[in-house]
């Protein structure tokens, strides 16, 4: 529960207490992957350990740094003749990217990119 009124808050917390079982956490910190920082104009949502994880998890942690999340040459296309491959990892890290879709908007076109041949899948995607 957060809020600019204090006493309107403590007010509501009183009122569902009353039929449920409430428990104060203290201030919010991480939740569901996302880092939550107080700033003097309210709060910064960071997803920087979720995409820490991330990159640990298919062992792209070492990788360089791309001005631009897609090659500006070429394009993707359904069936470019390589061999298919086993979708299931694929499909794993585009629903991980679409969760960080909600603090870096940035990455929304690349993602819905990759997304559209998640039905169908060969070693260049």
């Amino acid at each position: 529960m957060t809020g600019s009124d204090p006493p309107s808050i403590t007010r509501f917390i009183a009122t569902i207490s009353t039929k449920f079982s409430v428990k104060d956490l203290g201030s919010l910190h991480y939740f569901f992957g996302v880092e939550v920082l107080p700033t003097s104009s309210g709060l910064l949502l960071s997803q920087h350990k979720y995409i820490h994880d991330l990159l640990v998890r298919t062992r792209m942690d070492d990788a360089k740094e791309v001005g631009t999340p897609l090659p500006t040459t070429g394009s993707l296309v359904l069936n470019d003749g390589s061999p298919p491959t086993n979708a299931a990892k694929y499909q794993s890290v585009i629903g991980a990217l679409q969760y960080i879709n909600l603090t870096r908007p940035d990455m929304s076109f690349t993602v819905n990119k990759l997304s559209q041949f998640m039905h169908c899948l060969f070693e260049s995607h």
